[in-house]
């Protein structure tokens, strides 16, 4: 396996065209604006995953509502204790979000092949000795991380492809887990408010404070800072050959 395919893995996005609106514009799906506004940080905008929540396409939770009596509770009331903060949305607005989850999980449910596995043997080609080389010296992840440490044991909770996502991209699949992104936003009045990164674009600055309350700004309007300790995992990514990869992993394999 190479590097463009494992990143693949971490992406699995489906590909599912939208239907067209008259005149050529693509008609955006009932409730997509909500869910990426409020939801997309997290759950991603296609709901299959994002920075810190887990794919909504293949939720238990998704799979057993009918008509949001399951969703909407959770969205409305949150999840404080797993970092999902509470949203004060209308009805409608509750329908909406409900519904394109929904439709996004037809079109997954639609598009099987986006999700394949890998065997096992596939990931086998590292060399364990390269890989604690590549460990303590060039990769530079002895920095901030130790076998005896916080990766104890780590071959025995994660195996093959799941320890690789892991590896790659450790700010997927991390479950309802806080963002571990902190930022500071100082507004006009000097105030300065800190929290777990909720979410961001050109636009938008929005995180949730320590009492579980999600607060969002313009970006023009704030001054704001993050600091995000996956800032190094991301760039890594762009700096691993498909050998350094492997022997990595065979190297994480070890650690039992």
């Amino acid at each position: 396996m190479n590097l463009e395919h494992a990143l693949a893995l971490i992406v699995l996005l489906p590909a599912v065209p939208l239907a067209q609106a008259p005149g050529g514009r693509e008609a955006e799906p009932p409730g997509q604006s909500l869910f990426a506004a409020r939801c997309g940080f997290c759950h991603g905008r296609d709901a299959a995953g994002g920075e810190s929540g887990p794919d909504l396409t293949i939720s238990p939770l998704v799979a057993k509502d009918v008509g949001g009596d399951t969703l909407i509770p959770v969205i409305r009331d949150g999840r404080v204790d797993k970092g999902m903060p509470a949203f004060a949305l209308g009805a409608s607005d509750l329908d909406a979000i409900v519904a394109f989850i929904h439709d996004q999980k037809k079109k997954a449910d639609l598009n099987p092949g986006r999700r394949r596995s890998v065997d096992l043997a596939d990931l086998q080609t590292g060399n364990a000795e390269a890989g604690k080389a590549y460990f303590n010296g060039a990769g530079g992840c002895a920095r901030c991380h130790a076998p005896g440490g916080d990766l104890a044991g780590v071959a025995t909770r994660l195996k093959g492809l799941a320890l690789m996502q892991r590896m790659l991209d450790p700010g997927r699949n991390r479950g309802q887990k806080p963002n571990p992104a902190i930022v500071a936003v100082t507004t006009r009045s000097g105030e300065t408010v800190t929290g777990h990164l909720a979410y961001r674009d050109e636009f938008t600055i929005a995180l949730t404070d320590d009492s579980g309350w999600y607060r969002s700004w313009p970006t023009g309007q704030v001054r704001f800072s993050v600091d995000d300790p996956l800032d190094a995992h991301r760039a890594q990514l762009g700096k691993y050959t498909d050998r350094d990869m492997h022997d990595v992993l065979a190297y994480l394999q070890t650690l039992r």
